[in-house]
């Protein structure tokens, strides 16, 4: 019944099914063909997997995050790298990476991290003389850094699919955020110096501090959000609704760039996404009950086990496999998917659930920079209105580098760990 469950599931995929309607179909057939089990348990388990309190911070992350991109964070974002490595060369390229952490920090979404980089610095690149396909790669790539720093909704997934503490993965996630975002620079720098993108003008100590003036509210809310988490003040849950409130308040009274006629298409975008995340976990519940049921987990986990007992194979083996995989697969579908499965091998191998998280997570993020499916590439290549070979062409350097990366952060735990200790 395994075999046939990933037959049809792959005939599904090959048919253009979209992946939430894949996962829970194929299931749903090989149910009925068993004719063991009530239909009525396929409700119940999509219902079940959904109502989550860990689950409730995905949709406030969303909104909050809606919020900031709406609110004239990402302007004050840039203006602020802006006055700290602008002047480098390749200054602009840096800015749209040095931002992406900022806003990434702020946002939990690759996504929503290209976007509001990309719509404000591709035009102002181009215009500065830079390849266009480089400028729409560049934040394309540290878009991906959004689902690392946190708070990130594919972190708060892992979380409740490996009943790993969201706190302790939130923590383990600032690191190889960080170390990401500056192997991004390293390479932005290299190819701005080689073809000779220059920077701007020195920036005076008068335009940074006003610079980290106009954008101290934004760059304060990882600070509040983690600080109240890692205090004992709330949960990551009730940090996502301190989010909101924050995010609503920032941008309607103080920076004033969010309307109250913008709230309804704010909440109607977020609750879009959010239905969409939530589908795919109800889903894929379905599937990972099928997954269980049939101990495929523990049949995969035997098999790898008795090829080698060397977690630097087995880390291998998995890094190669989630490369592949998040190339075709939606990164929140990949984690409801994968997890189950990988989580029992990595513990068969005494490793860290917490640091397996990170792993897993810089792992699929590089799948949002490849193609077929790597939807920074589409938001990158919709807002530079540019076709996608170029700009596949142009990213590789930077996957190159977070593949480099991965394995890094795969072998040296103590680069997640650290601030767990």
């Amino acid at each position: 019944m395994g075999t046939l469950l990933f037959i049809i599931l792959l005939l599904l995929f090959i048919m253009n099914v979209p992946i939430a309607v894949a996962l829970g179909l194929s299931a749903s057939i090989v149910l009925l063909i068993q004719d063991q089990i009530p239909l009525l348990v396929i409700i119940q388990k999509m219902f079940n997997a959904t109502d989550s309190f860990p689950l409730m911070a995905v949709p406030f992350f969303i909104l909050a995050g809606k919020l900031m991109e709406t609110g004239g964070i990402s302007r004050r974002l840039i203006a602020f790298a802006n006055t700290i490595v602008g002047r480098v060369p390749g200054g602009l390229s840096i800015v749209a990476i040095i931002t992406a952490m900022f806003f990434a920090a702020i946002s939990g979404s690759a996504a929503a991290t290209t976007a509001a980089v990309g719509s404000l610095l591709i035009p102002v690149m181009v215009k500065k003389g830079y390849d266009i396909n480089y400028a729409t790669a560049v934040p394309a790539a540290g878009g991906t850094v959004g689902v690392m720093i946190p708070p990130s909704v594919p972190l708060v997934l892992y979380g409740v699919a490996a009943s790993t503490s969201i706190s302790d993965l939130f923590l383990a996630g600032i690191g190889p955020g960080v170390f990401v975002t500056f192997s991004l620079v390293i390479v932005a720098f290299i190819i701005s110096y080689k073809r000779g993108y220059g920077g701007g003008e020195k920036s005076s100590v008068w335009e940074f501090f006003h610079t980290l003036k106009d954008a101290i509210l934004a760059l304060l809310m990882p600070v509040i959000i983690l600080g109240g988490i890692y205090g004992g003040i709330f949960t990551p849950t009730e940090a996502a609704v301190v989010a909101v409130v924050y995010g609503l308040i920032v941008g309607l009274f103080v920076y004033r760039e969010i309307k109250w006629k913008d709230l309804s298409d704010i909440f109607s975008s977020s609750v879009t996404t959010t239905a969409v995340i939530m589908f795919i976990i109800a889903n894929a519940s379905i599937f990972g009950f099928l997954l269980t049921r049939e101990q495929i987990p523990r049949e995969i986990s035997n098999m790898m086990l008795s090829v080698t007992q060397s977690e630097i194979v087995t880390l291998l083996i998995i890094n190669g496999l989630l490369l592949i995989i998040g190339t075709f697969l939606e990164t929140a579908a990949a984690i409801i998917i994968l997890t189950p499965i990988l989580v029992p091998i990595v513990q068969g191998m005494g490793i860290d659930l917490v640091h397996f998280g990170i792993i897993m997570t810089v792992n699929l993020a590089i799948g949002m920079i490849t193609p077929p499916v790597g939807i920074n590439l589409f938001v990158g290549s919709n807002i530079a209105g540019i076709k996608m070979e170029p700009l596949v062409q142009a990213i590789i350097p930077f996957i190159l580098i977070m593949i480099v990366d991965v394995l890094i952060i795969s072998f040296f735990p103590g680069l997640s760990l650290f601030l767990l200790d």
